[in-house]
């Protein structure tokens, strides 16, 4: 993968040994959009996250969030939330990406009513009334994206998790017992 001109030099320099160096572990381009977004949280400008700092970007999005909460959160940094540390909470967290895909998995199978089948219209309900809701055109542009078979309203979800996951490409058309 090539490299833009100008920015290798700067970003290739540290990156020796055992990957210790987190900055070492982002594109140019994620540790910007990282920096991008920590300065929108530090809304003191302190260099530093803190609850307060935290609760002014919830109450900007127009949630409501509990101290406690506010708190835990803050405790899951090892130490104050500085710009290397919110990379490092960033890097042990995205560290393990097949357990991702797993848990993705799981989630849809959670729907399944036979195996590989999603019945749409309970799934349909349940997308537009839990977590992060989505609108019904929402659910649609997204069932656009899915295998439905429109007479029995079944969605594949084999091949919704085929899509979603990096490492479901394996063949999964071995006859159910």
């Amino acid at each position: 993968m090539p490299a833009s001109k100008g920015s290798r030099s700067s970003s290739k320099k540290a990156k020796k040994g055992g990957g210790s160096n987190v900055f070492d572990m982002f594109t140019q381009k994620q540790v910007a959009e990282f920096k991008e977004g920590f300065q929108v949280m530090d809304r003191d400008r302190d260099g530093i996250i803190s609850k307060d700092d935290l609760r002014g970007v919830f109450d900007e999005i127009g949630r409501i969030v509990a101290d406690k909460d506010l708190e835990d959160m803050i405790a899951d940094a090892p130490g104050p939330i500085n710009f290397t540390t919110l990379l490092h909470m960033f890097a042990s967290r995205s560290s393990g990406e097949s357990d991702d895909d797993d848990v993705v998995a799981k989630s849809f199978r959670a729907f399944e009513k036979e195996p590989g089948q999603i019945d749409s219209e309970q799934f349909r309900t349940m997308l537009m009334a839990f977590g992060d809701k989505f609108t019904p055109a929402e659910v649609d542009d997204a069932f656009e994206q899915m295998e439905l078979d429109e007479d029995t309203g079944i969605i594949d979800a084999d091949a919704l998790i085929a899509m979603l996951c990096a490492g479901s490409g394996k063949e999964e058309e071995e006859p159910a017992a």
